[in-house]
């Protein structure tokens, strides 16, 4: 079959880890990367870091980039893919992935194959891979505090005291349960192989249209990971107080971006009405799970 008739791609975004420039290997391949596209009449945008790294004119955020952008090419691990997802605007970009770390779980390229995935991409020979982002909004003394999003996964958890603490988990303002546990990470399908699957989580296929609850430590036996519909909201209130500076309970984006939570925060959860799009050349998903989580052996 002829391949589908996808939107023209004029215009690509290049976000790069900052150390992934200490590798002459890595320099060198951007450089070849950048002449590839130019060569395809591509306009190219830098963000900061791959603007420092082959000493491009200007570089920019990535709120910037994303804004313009018809394909971002993340180039270092999935931590840059990650934190490339959080700041997505409502512009529907689509996104690439360049493993150049270890795990790569989201990534969809290597160095080796990156030109002859992009020649299949610039002929319209690939498939969009719909992943779910979750929408997360604090709220404190009964006012609406920042909202965030994630990708994976948002975790409550605590600092350096191993002790418990208590959460209340309301599902569209009906009461399920309150647990005492270590904490407890709402994921995504797609992060359900990652911080949820490490505390006994199930692994969901990501397209799957539904959200994981996964206690963490959980006191009572009986309190499992759960799936729940992604349509619902859920929402969490802290019940524990600490009196200790040091004894804090944080909100935990994606393992990367981190807030002090306090007693009596709620934090709701549903699923956000944006989505990233990541690009696939390949249908892969299982053969992931087999190579990188050695599924099943």
């Amino acid at each position: 079959m002829p391949p589908k008739k996808r939107k023209k791609i004029s215009k690509v975004a290049l976000i790069t880890k900052r150390s992934i420039g200490e590798l002459p290997r890595n320099v060198k391949l951007i450089k070849q990367l950048v002449k590839y596209l130019e060569k395809k009449k591509i306009e190219v945008l830098f963000d900061r870091n791959s603007a420092q790294i082959i000493k491009a004119k200007s570089g920019h955020n990535k709120d910037y980039l994303l804004r313009r952008a018809d394909l971002a090419i993340t180039l270092g691990g999935d931590g840059t893919l990650l934190k490339t997802a959080r700041r997505l605007s409502r512009k529907k970009v689509l996104i690439l992935g360049v493993n150049l770390g270890n795990l790569g779980f989201l990534s969809e390229s290597v160095p080796e194959k990156l030109f002859e995935d992009l020649d299949n991409i610039f002929k319209g020979k690939y498939n969009l891979d719909r992943r779910t982002i979750l929408r997360v909004t604090l709220y404190r003394n009964g006012k609406k505090g920042e909202t965030y999003l994630a990708l994976n996964d948002a975790a409550i958890n605590q600092g350096a005291f191993a002790r418990l603490i208590k959460l209340d988990l309301e599902l569209d303002g009906r009461k399920v349960v309150k647990f005492k546990s270590d904490g407890l990470i709402v994921s995504t399908p797609t992060g359900s192989t990652a911080h949820s699957l490490s505390a006994g989580g199930p692994i969901v296929h990501p397209g799957i249209e539904g959200l994981i609850i996964t206690p963490i430590c959980p006191s009572s036996l009986s309190m499992r990971p759960i799936v729940i519909p992604d349509n619902k909201q859920l929402t969490v209130r802290v019940e524990t107080q600490r009196r200790e500076e040091s004894a804090i309970i944080g909100l935990t984006l994606d393992g990367q971006d981190m807030t002090i939570l306090r007693y009596g925060d709620k934090i709701k959860f549903r699923r956000s009405k944006r989505s990233v799009y990541l690009v696939r050349t390949k249908h892969r998903y299982y053969k992931m799970l087999r190579g990188k989580l050695h599924w099943g052996e």
